[in-house]
């Protein structure tokens, strides 16, 4: 199970830095193929975080907290949504918008 879950959590991180990379593509430079980078990211970033929250359940090794984990969704979904969005009409204040969220979501992961 440690393996599955490590690879989960090396998915999740390129999601990461794909929605990153894609936010920065899109400010900087206007490219419109980050607006795929940013939407599939945050698709890859909502998947493997619900694997990793299920993967956890399933080993019972540790009590998650509920809570965070729902923030942690609501925001997700928020750069999904916003994702898509740009994916229709591709504007850099969406673009910043999606970027900001993920950086949110790195905050309550680690802080909270």
């Amino acid at each position: 199970m440690d393996i599955i879950y490590s690879a989960l959590v090396f998915l999740h991180m390129i999601g990461l830095a794909g929605i990153i990379a894609g936010f920065l593509m899109q400010v900087i430079t206007g490219h419109a193929k980050s607006t795929k980078v940013l939407l599939h990211s945050s698709l890859l970033q909502l998947v493997t975080g619900l694997a990793l929250v299920g993967v956890a359940e399933m080993s019972g090794d540790a009590e998650l907290d509920h809570v965070k984990v729902g923030v942690k969704l609501v925001v997700a979904l928020a750069v999904v949504v916003v994702g898509v969005m740009n994916l229709r009409k591709p504007s850099s204040r969406l673009a910043t918008i999606a970027g900001v969220l993920a950086i949110l979501n790195i905050g309550v992961a680690v802080f909270w």
